[in-house]
């Protein structure tokens, strides 16, 4: 009897044993970025901040939730579609990630997409932008925090007012970032009398604008009206530098664009006035997310949070918010706690779209400012442009 007693002692030590054990089996999560072979690298380990500092914010210091700890583990995408779909493979298989997060480009992040399918698992698109990575060839296990092509676009038009008064040429990236921007672009165009005139695709990494910038001004220059040449490349070359550089005041041109990333706005400081709109700024939204964020970075980095900082941790924001209401951890749990979610970010409300679980949100119009104190042009906010004044496609129906 003894025996018996001591046995079944062991057992009931070992089975509280294992659940101690189990309850603090991480919750493993893959963030998949490219962190070498671009010039984007800066974008991704921006993100990789902000994502960081969002698990510290919404678990309070914790990093733990349910009193499970989250372990992050990070992979290297080096901006080429094979590695970032071997890498994705192997996080779901090899490392047993609960979801991932990721990536950077756009054309990097399509070849991730059917590997969440394949795997069943989820997949948050940050900071990747493009249409397509919500649209038909996409698929169910993908959420999005990023914004997408679609509000960078009509955001920009918004901030141009457009009527039949104007008249625009495009210069934009030859792939889906830029070629998905500039379909969104003309679709919030239409029915407000403004024209384009021209549409021009670079490769990426070009440098040298001087053939298209030459047609765009052709296209320009004879129009009576306000004449604008709106430039979406998101990677190097300084094509607004070297279009300003052929004269286009010499016929009444000007130029438009998004903002970017704090290190390149000091090459705004060359179009004081100049309006645009851009997904975040750190002085543009006072709420306490941000506000936490502004100060925890100013601390800790010496400077100001920027734009894929904010997207980072709006990233991480949603991962807790949806490990913490999901009724498990299993993905159909996980994707029904999703579907509809709202979240507060530094950005304020986001809340993923059922449909196609792009994540709806706010954008900022903004004007450059130029202050001989500041080392970059200012983006003084000229107004939040909510949600709710664009008319975002949805890229696919999850229900079907």
């Amino acid at each position: 009897m003894k025996t018996l007693t001591r046995f079944a002692a062991g057992i009931a030590a070992s089975v509280a044993l294992a659940g101690a054990a189990y309850a603090q089996d991480p919750i493993k999560i893959a963030l998949i970025h490219g962190l070498s072979g671009s010039s984007f690298e800066a974008f991704s380990k921006q993100a990789q901040t902000g994502f960081e500092l969002g698990l510290e914010y919404a678990t309070k210091g914790t990093n733990e939730v349910k009193g499970r700890p989250i372990e992050v583990i990070i992979k290297d995408s080096q901006f080429k579609p094979d590695v970032a779909r071997a890498v994705l493979a192997e996080a779901y298989g090899d490392d047993e990630v609960l979801l991932a997060v990721g990536a950077t480009s756009s054309g990097v992040t399509q070849a991730m997409l059917p590997i969440a399918e394949e795997y069943e698992k989820i997949l948050i698109v940050e900071p990747a932008v493009a249409d397509s990575l919500t649209g038909p060839d996409s698929n169910r296990y993908v959420f999005k925090t990023s914004r997408n092509s679609s509000m960078d676009m009509q955001a920009q038009a918004l901030a141009l007012q457009p009527d039949e008064n104007l008249f625009v040429a495009t210069l934009a990236e030859d792939y889906a970032f830029g070629r998905d921007g500039i379909t969104a672009f003309k679709a919030t165009l239409e029915g407000s009398g403004a024209t384009i005139v021209a549409e021009e695709y670079t490769p990426q990494g070009n440098a040298d604008f001087t053939a298209a910038t030459e047609r765009m001004f052709n296209a320009l220059k004879d129009k009576e009206g306000r004449k604008v040449i709106l430039v979406y490349i998101a990677g190097g070359g300084d094509a607004p530098g070297k279009i300003q550089a052929l004269g286009p005041e010499r016929y009444g041109i000007e130029l438009s664009m998004g903002g970017h990333i704090l290190p390149v706005l000091p090459t705004y400081k060359r179009f004081p006035g100049m309006e645009g709109a851009v997904y975040y700024y750190y002085e543009a939204y006072d709420n306490p997310v941000n506000n936490w964020l502004v100060e925890e970075h100013q601390k800790r980095f010496d400077g100001p949070p920027d734009f894929f900082t904010a997207g980072g941790m709006t990233a991480a924001l949603a991962v807790v918010k949806a490990l913490e209401t999901a009724e498990s951890y299993e993905t159909e749990d996980l994707i029904a706690a999703m579907e509809g979610m709202s979240w507060e970010t530094p950005k304020g409300e986001m809340t993923f779209r059922p449909e196609d679980h792009q994540a709806l949100q706010s954008m900022v119009h903004f004007k450059i400012r130029v202050d001989d104190n500041v080392d970059w042009a200012i983006p003084d906010l000229v107004r939040i442009i909510e949600a709710d004044e664009m008319d975002i496609p949805i890229g696919r129906d999850n229900s079907q």
